[in-house]
């Protein structure tokens, strides 16, 4: 069996003296492992790092089969990211992210995104905020979309400013107000793709809010904490 895609790294390990086993992010396989022989030669070494993107031809006897990779460079971002601590804590992000999903599922619109969001990793200015909005996304991929767009309770459509903690849907101002202390704050970015750049309250406010149902749905199901790199990239943002 046979097949060619692009993929972004998402990490690399060991595997008997000269080889190591790639995971990667494709656009039309999903997350998928293949073994990279010479892998830690000086030219796969420096390819073979988070956050590049390559392109890869997958060979295996059976499909079930672990299979080889054939790597070659696309985009090598991994030397940009070094200088900046946002963009590491965004790999590291991103990594524990993609593995909520299974092997081989296909999530080319995912992939999209995620190609974006690489982009942008090493702009510390706008980088906690596509976070922040890639995690949604992963929340929607994973069938557990939060409804940002209309009130639960009256369904207007403006002064949307809190999120049921319980459902995963917008609250107004005005029908949230005996209720904020239980719901959480939703930042208006989240909702807006456009608009002023958000402030680092809104940036803790958004991590606060997708963390809490990644949290509940995806990583304590999985008996796993959330990564301690949203931590790092809120902070960073409280730096600026």
């Amino acid at each position: 069996m046979e097949w060619r895609d692009e993929g972004v790294v998402i990490g690399c390990k060991r595997l008997g003296e000269g080889s190591s086993v790639l995971e990667t992010m494709t656009r039309a396989h999903g997350r998928h492992l293949g073994l990279v022989r010479g892998a830690r030669s000086p030219r796969l070494a420096a390819v073979l790092q988070a956050g590049n993107s390559v392109g890869l031809v997958w060979r295996a006897r059976l499909d079930e089969h672990l299979g080889a990779f054939a790597v070659e460079p696309l985009t090598l971002r991994a030397g940009r990211f070094l200088p900046s601590a946002t963009a590491l804590a965004g790999l590291g992000l991103i990594g524990a992210l993609l593995r909520l999903l299974p092997e081989r599922d296909p999530h080319e619109s995912l992939f999209e995104a995620l190609l974006l969001v690489i982009e942008t990793l090493d702009d510390e200015a706008s980088a906690p905020a596509t976070l922040a909005r890639f995690e949604a996304r992963m929340l929607g991929e994973c069938g557990f979309a939060l409804d940002l767009y209309e009130c639960a309770a009256t369904g207007a459509r403006e002064g949307l400013i809190y999120v049921s903690p319980k459902s995963g849907r917008a609250v107004s101002a005005e029908a949230g107000a005996p209720y904020r202390e239980r719901l959480l704050a939703l930042p208006a970015f989240l909702r807006e793709e456009a608009g002023e750049a958000p402030s680092a309250n809104d940036i803790a406010d958004a991590f606060r809010l997708t963390g809490h149902f990644l949290e509940r749905e995806l990583f304590a199901p999985r008996g796993l904490k959330l990564p301690q790199a949203r931590a790092a990239i809120v902070s960073a943002a409280r730096r600026r």
